[in-house]
């Protein structure tokens, strides 16, 4: 019987975990940041560092989530096809050079949608679920 009821628990928490990693990512801004859509190319010149200013002539102030969040993993594999092992190598070049800096991390997901409320120039990446009214979807990655 405690077998059966710790199977069934483990099934449960794996199910969980498995459909939170498969929730929708989506880049998300202020309310005020007058930039309402942004295409792939965008998204990918903000959060690699080649370009940091918006349609809106706002300057990006991208966010990050920590290196073992699985949200960040998806979010990159999503937009540009590429292992975190590969944006790492990618950054330490840059960062080496000088010619770039990273996002800058936050701590949870959390983090990045009050960031995004109180800073115009904010740009981060939630899933979905964590999405609230006060910030303004402008990119969508969906599940693969």
């Amino acid at each position: 019987m405690a077998r059966i009821s710790f199977f069934l628990i483990f099934c449960i928490a794996v199910i969980s975990a498995t459909g939170a990693l498969a929730d929708d990512i989506v880049v998300v801004v202020n309310q005020k940041n007058g930039v309402n859509k942004l295409s792939k190319d965008e998204v990918i010149d903000i959060f690699l560092g080649r370009n940091r200013q918006l349609s809106s002539g706002v300057t990006a102030l991208p966010l990050d989530l920590p290196g073992v969040s699985p949200e960040r993993e998806t979010f990159y594999s999503r937009l540009t096809g590429k292992s975190m092992s590969e944006i790492n190598a990618y950054w330490a070049r840059l960062i080496f050079s000088g010619r770039a800096s990273p996002p800058t991390q936050v701590r949870s997901q959390e983090e990045t949608m009050q960031m995004v409320m109180d800073n115009r120039s904010a740009i981060g990446y939630l899933e979905r679920s964590k999405v609230s009214s006060q910030v303004k979807v402008v990119y969508e990655l969906g599940a693969k």
